[in-house]
């Protein structure tokens, strides 16, 4: 079986790609990274440097033309959490049109104006999406299996904590797999069933098995009105219907949650330290620690706002420094800078407390030591990136698993 086409949208630092690549069963045949934010594109910069600018496009995705986009067989990307809503079109009733800005919407145009549509989607997200937004629990993510089902797609999903499949960060995010209704993938869900193919057979399922359990089991069909789910879904404002695990085919869902089954080797926050030529300035002066400590404890204390306004405030300690004999928790992306913070991460070690390296934070992320060392990129945008980053091991475990699946079918016929 050749080798799956890929197009690889908000790619970031190329976390998709190093997965899919990793497995010698994809290739990357255009790619797109843009960050609106700011003027030097120092994401974009690091993938080229990486991978080559042949085939890259550093340019708002927006206003990319689809017919520039080459054909590829499978579309990925982590694309961002946003708002989703959707509302008609006054000028073109023919039409709906998500809101400015969401780039959601952007791989919707494609897949909408693609002749030849890939036939697989391999996307990533936060796994707040799932519930997102407060007033609408799980709209957002109704928005997008029905627009998706619209456009001929069966999509599976699984939250899944990378630390928790061996992995060294406890880093929780949805990944959904889409199938076209042209591909024998689609018809084997149709076959198999959607729990079987969520608990067995499925290709999530295949790369992460799960306890046998259905709990919350839940069957519910979407509207076929993606303005109706807008402005309705949820709207009594429960909890989200949509578990950690789950598949939509035809609009109608199947969701319930789901525990991993793991028993192999585990990697611990200390597996992934450097032992030597530590920067001096990763250590954490003593006249700082009682900042530090601060910061990571736990509070009941009173506050002022700015107005004048006294308030109750109350949080939880963290461990600090943090465990070595377990799996990191997770990078953020404000992890990066010498400033004390509850939430960057500190070890202890034989020479004194200090923050981690850049490459620590790579590897955290199963990323290549030193893939974000480039001049001109700070330390601290090198922790952004992470902080912003997909651990490389799901990724590849998926690919290797769906490549698999596929050959399998290719030689059944």
């Amino acid at each position: 079986m050749q080798k799956l086409k890929v197009c690889e949208l908000f790619a970031g630092v190329g976390g998709f790609r190093l997965g899919l690549e990793s497995t010698d069963h994809y290739k990357v045949v255009w790619s797109n990274q843009w960050e609106p934010s700011t003027k030097t594109q120092h994401a974009s910069l690091v993938y080229e440097a990486r991978f080559g600018s042949d085939n890259h496009s550093n340019h708002n995705i927006e206003e990319v033309p689809t017919d520039e986009i080459p054909d590829h067989d499978i579309l990925v990307g982590g694309f961002p959490c946003q708002d989703y809503s959707v509302a008609t079109s006054l000028k073109n009733s023919k039409g709906l049109l998500g809101k400015k800005g969401v780039l959601w919407w952007s791989i919707h145009r494609i897949l909408t104006e693609k002749k030849n549509k890939p036939k697989y989607l391999f996307l990533e997200n936060v796994d707040r999406l799932l519930k997102s937004p407060s007033n609408q629990r799980g709209r957002d993510f109704a928005i997008m299996l029905r627009s998706l089902s619209d456009l001929g797609y069966a999509v599976e999903w699984r939250v899944i904590n990378a630390a928790e499949y061996g992995m060294p960060q406890r880093r929780r995010r949805v990944f959904f797999l889409a199938y076209h209704k042209s591909t024998q993938l689609f018809k084997s869900i149709q076959k198999t069933g959607p729990k079987d193919w969520l608990l067995m057979d499925g290709t999530i399922a295949t790369a992460f098995p799960v306890g046998e359990t259905t709990e919350n089991l839940q069957h519910f069909t979407l509207d076929k009105d993606l303005v109706s789910i807008s402005q309705h879904f949820n709207d009594k404002k429960g909890l989200s219907p949509f578990q950690n695990t789950g598949v939509c085919v035809d609009g109608n869902v199947t969701t319930f949650k789901t525990t991993p089954s793991y028993d192999g080797a585990r990697t611990l926050l200390s597996h992934i330290l450097e032992k030597d030529n530590i920067d001096p300035e990763l250590f954490i002066d003593d006249t700082e620690l009682e900042k530090w400590a601060y910061l990571k404890g736990a509070k009941k204390e009173i506050r002022k706002t700015v107005a004048g306004f006294e308030y109750h405030y109350s949080e939880g300690g963290m461990v600090f420094p943090d465990a070595l004999d377990q799996p990191s928790r997770t990078i953020i992306t404000g992890e990066g800078g010498k400033s004390p913070s509850r939430f960057k991460h500190v070890v202890q070690t034989s020479k004194g407390l200090r923050r981690l390296t850049p490459i620590e934070l790579e590897r955290l992320n199963m990323f290549p030591d030193n893939h974000t060392l480039l001049e001109g990129i700070p330390d601290a945008k090198r922790a952004f990136f992470m902080g912003n980053a997909l651990v490389v091991g799901i990724v590849e475990r998926i690919g290797s698993t769906l490549f698999r699946k596929l050959s399998q079918i290719e030689e059944s016929f």
